[in-house]
């Protein structure tokens, strides 16, 4: 019997789940969900592969999780962005900043970001993050613009990021200014 003073402790790594996540992260950036799988993302986090089982009831689980992490994420950003706002105009001009910088600025991000759209389309299941996600953003909008504003606010940011990713028009900072201004004050 080893002596039990010799034998090397085994190590809790409180942040592994976190680690995960970030982990599966990543590799949707880098691979999209098709390229996705539990073994992947534990090779990715560097964690033996029964830790994905330990954590998450599967890839779906562990997708939605990670996905979950990132819509909130991102709902947290856009709020920064929308707490300097005092006025109407001052929003727009916060919305505009959020489309440029915190949307259309990180290749990684818009990665998982259209990631998501994919996946939610095919699968209702993760809906409820959609939901969640839309429901905050008009929310934040809400303080400035009536609840049919802020909706049309959400889509034309949608919008933006997909005709953005694929290399579509509004390109300059002006026109995406004019296209806000357009939604929020009826012009």
């Amino acid at each position: 019997m080893a002596d039990m003073e010799t034998a090397s402790p085994r190590r809790a790594d409180p942040n592994r789940k976190q680690n995960i996540i970030d982990a599966c992260l990543r590799v949707i950036a880098r691979r999209g969900v098709a390229g996705t799988s539990c073994r992947v993302v534990a090779a990715e986090a560097q964690v033996p592969l029964g830790s994905i089982t330990y954590y998450f009831d599967g890839i779906q689980d562990l997708l939605h999780q990670s996905f979950d992490q990132f819509a909130r994420q991102s709902v947290l950003a856009f709020a920064a962005r929308m707490k300097t706002a005092t006025n109407a105009e001052e929003a727009c001009e916060a919305i505009a900043t959020s489309i440029e910088r915190d949307v259309l600025n990180n290749p990684a991000d818009l990665n998982i970001n259209l990631e998501f759209y994919t996946l939610a389309a095919r699968d209702s299941s993760f809906r409820d993050i959609s939901d969640r996600w839309m429901s905050a953003v008009q929310k934040t909008m809400n303080r400035f613009f009536d609840a049919q504003t802020s909706v049309l606010l959400d889509a034309m940011i949608e919008g933006l990021t997909l005709h953005r990713a694929l290399g579509g028009e509004p390109k300059s900072p002006k026109a995406i200014r004019d296209g806000i201004h357009r939604i929020a004050f009826q012009r």
